[in-house]
């Protein structure tokens, strides 16, 4: 009588299938990197972008003061809100929200960036750089007043640039921009691109 084999797979047969498996794996995981990447550095400059412009609008909506204040020791940035004065004495702020980035993306500037910022707001050297033309130094915040404009806590009008960017990439990629208008509130995006062999900052 003819013995009968043994259905299935062998141990041999088992490893390089799991071998041939995890090669495939490590390759789409290496070709699909960069678009992951990109993803953090859209997503970053969205929220950013999205925070700065909903903050301005609920400002107006509401006919309040609202603070956006960056962090970039963490990467979070805050919206507050400065209750009406009483008595010529201003109460607390008070925390609405707070937002983070990706862990991998920062508030920072790099290496090579133009010397021009966008909107021409300081020399792209300071990662938040609020306060341009009041002296004294970077601001790390802007205030939305009721009429739409973007001042500092003192009342002057408070134009800056904030720089978002994933510091362990230096390719032309990782960075993006916003700018604030402090006169009109105005709110603008910005990419960093490569022309006539030099980087720029193109607005989105």
């Amino acid at each position: 009588m003819r013995s009968r084999k043994h259905l299935g797979f062998s141990l041999l047969e088992l490893m390089i299938t799991v071998c041939i498996a995890l090669i495939l794996i490590g390759a789409t995981y290496m070709g699909m990197r960069p678009l992951l990447y990109r993803g953090h550095v859209d997503s970053a400059y969205d929220t950013t972008l999205m925070v700065l412009r909903n903050t301005r609008h609920l400002a107006i909506t509401q006919s309040h003061e609202y603070l956006v204040i960056f962090n970039n020791a963490n990467g979070t940035i805050q919206v507050q809100y400065q209750p009406p004065a009483i008595g010529g004495i201003f109460p607390p702020l008070q925390l609405v929200n707070t937002y983070s980035l990706p862990v991998d993306m920062s508030f920072a500037v790099q290496g090579g960036w133009p010397a021009v910022a966008p909107d021409s707001f300081g020399a792209g050297a300071t990662a938040v750089d609020f306060g341009q033309g009041l002296g004294g130094g970077s601001l790390n915040y802007v205030a939305f007043m009721p009429d739409g404009s973007a001042r500092d806590t003192l009342g002057n009008y408070n134009n800056g640039v904030v720089y978002i960017t994933r510091p362990a990439d230096t390719t032309i990629n990782s960075s993006r921009a916003i700018t604030v208008w402090g006169a009109t509130g105005r709110v603008r995006g910005w990419r960093l691109v490569q022309q006539a062999g030099a980087p720029i900052w193109m607005q989105q």
